[in-house]
């Protein structure tokens, strides 16, 4: 079983969002929503027919989506099987799951205490 694919989205906290967005985009060129981010587009590189995409987004700093500044998500292939894998490893596993039109999410920590989350994308979509 594969573990992970690749990295879904980096999101991280700003003190002052629409400032640090704005910075972004002039220096960088990342045009980004504010609500939702932005996505990163590209083809799988086995099957360029296939697209996927990675999410990149700034939070508001008193965001309690995550602890931390920063967050990876990363994606999986298959999240059910993964998460059965890293509990018989003894990871540490957050009960929570989200399921939505745009894949699956769960969360597990690392031994520093870092918020790690989990994305299968539905099949056939980035």
């Amino acid at each position: 079983m594969k573990r992970v694919t690749g990295i879904g989205g980096i999101f991280f906290k700003a003190n002052d969002q629409p400032k640090l967005l704005e910075w972004y985009e002039k220096h960088l060129g990342i045009k980004a929503d504010p609500q939702y981010g932005t996505a990163f587009e590209w083809r799988e590189k086995e099957d360029p027919q296939q697209e996927g995409m990675t999410a990149w987004s700034v939070f508001k700093g008193d965001s309690k989506y995550f602890e931390r500044p920063f967050m990876v998500n990363y994606r999986v292939d298959d999240l059910d099987a993964l998460l059965e894998a890293l509990k018989a490893e003894g990871v540490e596993i957050d009960p929570k799951r989200d399921s939505h039109e745009f894949g699956k999410f769960a969360w597990i920590v690392d031994p520093e205490g870092n918020r790690i989350e989990l994305w299968e994308p539905p099949k056939g979509s980035g």
